[in-house]
């Protein structure tokens, strides 16, 4: 459970750095045509001031066509562009609550009518085990601690209701005590939890496996689709036991899932404009995750990206010494054919266990935290990556540790606020990740984010940088950039993960 843990407190440091799409909370119901329950949303544009309160929302720590009634729509509201979120109800009648149905958790939380001592409770619906009559007492106590602060409260049994599916004896969390800003100035409740049950907190069993323990549902999958138009009044669909053949063009690619726990998988390079990036050549681990805004993954892809883009970022002095100290001995070693992973310790700047070079716990080298030999341990790491890339492009040592210079420059921002020129965003390159020997493009205007601010448009890059180190890592996270732009099917009959161009 220990990287389990970790990855989870991480994701909800993530949540520091995303921005989000504003939406208006005016809910229409009504039966479509085609048999499904669906809500209306209204959308409202973005605000520095949003971006401002996201940033305390961060500090914390989803093959069947639909053609059956035992397929279920809950239509999305999607709060700055970054939070899904929809309503469901507990116990009899429902009691109503707006969530954030997460694939990177797997417990259901909301506040309880018994939290007296937290501002947010007061804030948000209160569940009333009173009020339900199938409400049953479980009592057990649990916690759960995120990047700044955390939940605790007790477990309650009651119906579910999720969309029109009642699930019963369902197992969540009574909430009584929220102790993070997150809480009180989300636009959500609480929490749906769609990750495995290996990550659950008190052994509940997510919503999907009750549905399936159940049979509630027609095929054993739930897919998501994001929609990440601005003007549109839909903020998306979530659909458990089938897909809507409306919302993706051609058919899903899928992979496996490879550790259970998070939908993780095996993905491979980072291509920009169809060159590789090399750090994940080989392969990296990925979580596809609907409760992260953005795209996280190693420092030194990263940091390839924003320089390609003309991202803005932190000028790093460690990484500027590296590359002046120890460029050239890095080049002269990779030039005499040495192992890439044992570099770095031959220079003197890690260690070697033998099979790689290793730091001391390093997490990231743009923690402002993060300093002294683990830093530059990290950054040599990276400069081997980059000058190994330019090798490859047969450049001069000159261009070679002038590039890897200007990528010190755009390492990312601590606070992730990498900005990029608006008016350049035509200009910019497709990026592609590889997934089961297929390339999945973004094109900019797929991976930047606009921001309004005083009436003018503010954009960001949609990358921020995570690092987990081996074994566990390197590990990608793909989040609502990826998600919004490939419609995402969590097939867990099958245990994998499909991915098709959004419609």
């Amino acid at each position: 459970m220990g990287f389990e843990f970790e990855i989870m407190r991480q994701r909800h440091l993530l949540l520091v750095t995303t921005c989000l799409w504003a939406l208006s909370c005016a809910l229409l119901l009504h039966a479509s045509s085609d048999g499904f329950l669906r809500i209306n949303l209204n959308k409202k544009g973005l605000s520095k001031d949003d971006l401002t309160a996201a940033k305390l929302v961060r500090q914390g720590n989803r093959l069947l066509k639909i053609s059956s009634s035992d397929s279920d729509i809950v239509p999305l509201v999607d709060y700055l562009n970054t939070q899904y979120y929809g309503v469901i109800g507990i116990g009899t009648p429902p009691q109503n609550f707006t969530v954030i149905f997460d694939t990177g958790s797997s417990n259901l939380w909301v506040p309880s009518a018994k939290c007296y001592f937290s501002i947010a409770c007061y804030l948000h619906n209160r569940y009333k085990s009173k009020k339900s009559n199938t409400y049953k007492a479980d009592g057990e106590t649990c916690k759960i601690t995120y990047g700044s602060g955390s939940i605790s409260g007790f477990f309650s049994k009651d119906n579910v209701l999720v969309g029109d599916l009642v699930v019963k004896n369902q197992k969540f969390i009574e909430a009584t005590r929220e102790t993070s800003p997150t809480f009180i100035i989300g636009k959500f409740d609480g929490i749906l939890g769609l990750g495995y049950p290996d990550i659950s907190v008190g052994k509940a069993p997510p919503i999907w496996q009750s549905m399936q323990e159940q049979e509630l549902l027609a095929d054993d999958v739930f897919s998501f689709w994001l929609n990440r138009d601005p003007d549109a009044s839909s903020g998306g669909e979530l659909v458990f036991g089938g897909i809507d053949p409306k919302h993706y063009k051609g058919d899903h690619t899928y992979t496996p899932v490879t550790r259970k726990g998070y939908w993780q998988f095996n993905m491979g390079d980072l291509l920009i404009d169809g060159h590789s990036t090399g750090f994940c050549a080989k392969g990296c681990a990925a979580i596809v995750d609907s409760g992260t805004s953005l795209l996280a993954g190693p420092t030194a892809i990263v940091a390839q990206v924003n320089h390609a883009i003309g991202a803005e970022g932190i000028i790093s002095t460690e990484c500027k010494e590296v590359v002046s100290e120890y460029g050239e001995m890095i080049l002269d070693l990779l030039i005499a054919q040495t192992d890439p992973q044992k570099v770095c310790s031959q220079v003197g700047l890690c260690m070697f266990d033998g099979t790689r070079s290793v730091s001391n716990g390093i997490e990231s080298v743009v923690e402002e935290e993060n300093l002294g030999s683990d830093a530059l341990c990290s950054v040599c790491e990276m400069a081997v990556v980059w000058i190994e890339n330019q090798l490859r492009e047969n450049k001069t040592k000159e261009l070679i540790l002038n590039y890897a210079n200007q990528l010190c420059e755009r390492l990312p921002s601590p606070n992730g606020e990498s900005t990029v020129n608006c008016h350049q965003i035509s200009k910019m390159p497709d990026l592609a990740f590889t997934i089961a020997s297929k390339t999945f493009v973004l094109a900019p205007e797929q991976y930047i984010v606009k921001l309004e601010q005083g009436g003018q448009t503010v954009c960001i890059s949609g990358f921020m940088a995570f690092d987990i180190p081996a074994p566990r890592g390197p590990l990608w996270i793909l989040g609502d950039v990826f998600m919004g732009a490939y419609h995402t099917v969590f097939d867990f009959g099958k245990d994998r993960i499909g991915f098709a161009v959004s419609a």
